[in-house]
């Protein structure tokens, strides 16, 4: 019987022949922690006293409160960068960006198995590496072993086929399955993406799905590994890093889910991310902040489209726009095509590379009642620090629209 990726992946890992549904123990690659999880990791392994076996492959990135507001979250992150250093691990500080973009420029393998202490670990599977995010205390175990214990997932395959109309970009793609599947109807499946509109996806937009497949209940969003993944990696400067991983011709799949490409461009309204309605449906609503950025779409080609859109106009008059690009390397790209300068004269905010406005620690936290428009991947309520807030989630598109408007925009009017 042939395997799916995250089968082939478990099977290589533990050393078995790994199907949905096996418990295995398995080697792990690359293992990832942020300054919001890594501290009760770290005391978790000080707690238990035991050596760290893994220090070569485990990462420590400062993202979320980058630079830091408060003296409890410099502690925090000086106590990260301590205890990176005593044992020999990789340490990233404010400036870096955030954690998985970071992951996928520098470290991540098609075929790897990598785990990380934050939910967006799935991101890294647009690269063909099985990735999901753990606890910290399960972290703390894969950090001092570097090795954890996995049920092998069943996986929904999801072939999306043809072409994206003018206004439609990945974002709408992934939050048109999330909104089909609903927040819990992928709950520790893979999700595989397949079909011609995948296969002609730029490496941004397959971050941008794998990234959301958690918000589907998802363990992990996998890409196979193909040409665009050869460009990416070799654009990283890392084109050794690149080998075939795809599922066999005859693997099985617990459920297939097959759409077209033809949408509108959408939105998932508050405060949920499965709560889709199609731009016509809200246009018009009342947005007081844009938010451009986050481990979902803050991407040089998020940036692009905002520039171009925003170019010879302003933002409207009372609206707040940030844009805050994913990684240091992104935001020197950005000042070199003048990107950056095209949205600040526009009336745009440039904030410093993390994930600034997304979870509410600091900088772009809401007022009471206000609306904001972000390329996130949430819009819990109070996920950017106030409960009596809105979030919409939406394309960079449909945000720059936005932001010109003062209300939500269909980015085909601007395009």
């Amino acid at each position: 019987m042939g395997k799916t990726i995250a089968e082939k992946i478990f099977s290589e890992k533990s050393g078995s022949d790994a199907y949905a549904g096996d418990i295995v123990v398995a080697r792990i690659d690359q293992i990832a922690l942020q300054d919001g999880t890594a501290p009760l990791a770290i005391r978790s392994i000080m707690e238990m006293g035991l050596e760290v076996r893994a220090a070569d492959r485990t990462h420590f990135f400062v993202d979320h409160a980058a630079p830091s507001p408060r003296k409890e979250l410099s502690n925090d992150q000086k106590f990260i960068r301590e205890f990176a250093e005593k044992v020999g691990a990789d340490f990233n500080p404010p400036g870096e960006g955030i954690i998985h973009q970071l992951m996928v420029e520098r470290f991540i393998k098609p075929g790897d198995l990598a785990v990380g202490a934050d939910s967006h670990t799935c991101t890294y599977g647009a690269l063909g590496a099985f990735a999901t995010g753990m606890g910290s205390t399960d972290i703390a175990v894969a950090v001092v072993l570097g090795k954890n214990w996995f049920r092998v997932p069943e996986t929904f395959r999801i072939e999306i086929n043809g072409r994206m109309p003018k206004g439609v970009y990945p974002k709408d793609l992934i939050l048109t399955v999330i909104g089909k599947l609903g927040a819990d109807g992928a709950t520790y499946k893979a999700l595989e993406f397949h079909g011609e509109t995948i296969d002609g996806m730029y490496m941004d937009g397959r971050l941008t799905m794998a990234n959301m497949a958690i918000e589907c209940g998802a363990k992990a969003g996998l890409f196979k590994s193909d040409d665009i993944t050869k460009a990416y990696l070799a654009e990283m400067g890392r084109e050794n890093s690149f080998r075939e991983i795809k599922p066999d011709e005859d693997a099985e799949y617990e459920k297939e889910i097959h759409m077209d490409a033809d949408i509108e461009p959408v939105v998932a309204k508050p405060h949920n991310v499965d709560n889709i309605a199609s731009i016509s449906e809200v246009e018009g609503v009342n947005v007081d902040q844009v938010f451009v950025g986050t481990c979902t779409n803050g991407r040089l080609s998020d940036i692009e489209i905002v520039a171009r859109m925003l170019k010879g106009r302003k933002v409207k008059k009372g609206l707040r726009l940030i844009v805050a690009p994913a990684s240091r390397s992104i935001y020197l790209k950005a000042l070199e095509k003048g990107y950056l300068k095209t949205i600040v004269e526009a009336g745009g905010l440039i904030a410093p590379p993390g994930c600034a406005c997304c979870v509410g620690i600091h900088m772009g936290i809401l007022a009471d009642n206000e609306v904001c428009v972000s390329t996130q991947n949430r819009n819990f309520k109070g996920r950017m620090g106030n409960p009596n807030a809105e979030i919409y989630l939406a394309s960079p598109a449909t945000a720059a629209a936005t932001a010109i408007k003062g209300e939500i925009a269909d980015p085909r009017e601007f395009l």
